[in-house]
Parts: structure tokens; C-alpha cells; sequence
């Protein structure tokens, strides 16, 4: 196994801003999949949706997990909320290092994701609604994907790097 460290949850969990700030701590490079999804298909995730289709988005997510596994350098890795539903990608995933799951209520998730429209699968009426659904159906692959789970509701950044240290170390 080696020894990345990565972050999964839903959209608006804090995978990004905990990576971030995990990588100072642990002086790693953080790699966003979505960001390198986004930097080889030159366009937004929120395009690729429209244009391509999720399906397509997903193969994508699958492609860039292996190419992290031939990557022998420790890093924080924060994945797509989307990442875990394929099984394929829940292999990856812990084959790549330590999984930690960022569990967020959807009261939490709301309040972060309110008025964002760069996420094409919250958009139309109801988000909450939406953003209640869907962790529902993602809940318990996410659970199955993750090696730690750590609770981010009423947490402050430096509270949640903190366990995702404590855990991983």
C-alpha cells in the first residue's frame, strides 16, 4: 500500500480546503482529481457534465486513480464526490493509501453549497431536496470505500486537520 492519504465525502465536505491545509501540515503536495480532470480535458467539470455526459465523467475519475497508483510519492489526494460510487474506484482508492471519509450532514452541506452553480448534479429546484437524496444513495459506498471517518459538522478547519492527522499518523 502506499502512502497517500485521501480525502472522500460529498460535494462540499471540506475534501479540498482539508487537503489544502493537510498539505502544509505534512509539507505533501495535494493533487485535486477534479482540478487534473479538469486540466486534461481543458473545460470545467460542470462542461464535461453537459457535454459529455456523467458516464464519461466517471471514466475519467477511474483513469486519473490509476494514473496516481503509478506515482510513487506521498500525497494528500482529494477526489470528486462522485468517485466512490463506481466499485472499481472504491479498489483504487485504498489501494492507493488511507481513505478518510468527510461526513457531513446535509443541513451542513446546504449551507455550504447555497447559491453555487458550479456543481452540475445541485442545480434546478430543491437542492436540499437533491443534496438529501443523493447522500443517501452515496452513504453507504462512501462508508465502504473509507479506512477512517471523521465528522466535519461544527468543526473548524484546523479541528478536522487535526484528527485526519491523529488517524493517518
Amino acid at each position: 500500500m502506499q502512502d497517500h492519504i485521501i480525502l472522500i465525502g460529498f460535494m462540499g465536505s471540506g475534501k479540498t480546503t482539508m487537503g489544502i491545509r493537510l498539505s502544509y501540515k505534512l509539507r505533501r503536495t495535494i493533487i485535486d482529481t477534479d482540478k487534473m480532470i479538469e486540466k486534461m480535458e481543458g473545460k470545467t467539470i460542470s462542461d464535461i457534465f453537459a457535454q459529455n455526459g456523467e458516464e464519461y465523467f466517471r471514466k475519467k475519475e477511474t483513469e486519473t486513480l490509476r494514473k496516481l497508483q503509478s506515482e510513487n510519492v506521498p500525497r494528500i489526494i482529494s477526489v470528486g464526490g462522485g468517485t466512490p460510487l463506481r466499485e472499481e474506484n472504491r479498489v483504487l482508492l485504498k489501494e492507493l493509501g488511507t481513505v478518510v471519509y468527510l461526513k457531513a450532514s446535509p443541513e451542513t452541506i446546504y449551507q455550504r453549497l447555497k447559491g453555487d452553480t458550479t456543481r452540475p448534479l445541485l442545480q434546478g429546484d430543491d437542492p436540499m431536496g437533491k443534496i438529501t437524496a443523493l447522500m443517501s444513495e452515496r452513504e453507504e459506498l462512501y462508508l465502504a470505500a473509507a479506512d477512517e471517518v471523521i465528522c466535519v459538522d461544527n468543526k473548524d478547519a484546523a479541528e478536522v486537520v487535526e484528527e485526519i492527522w491523529e488517524v493517518c499518523k
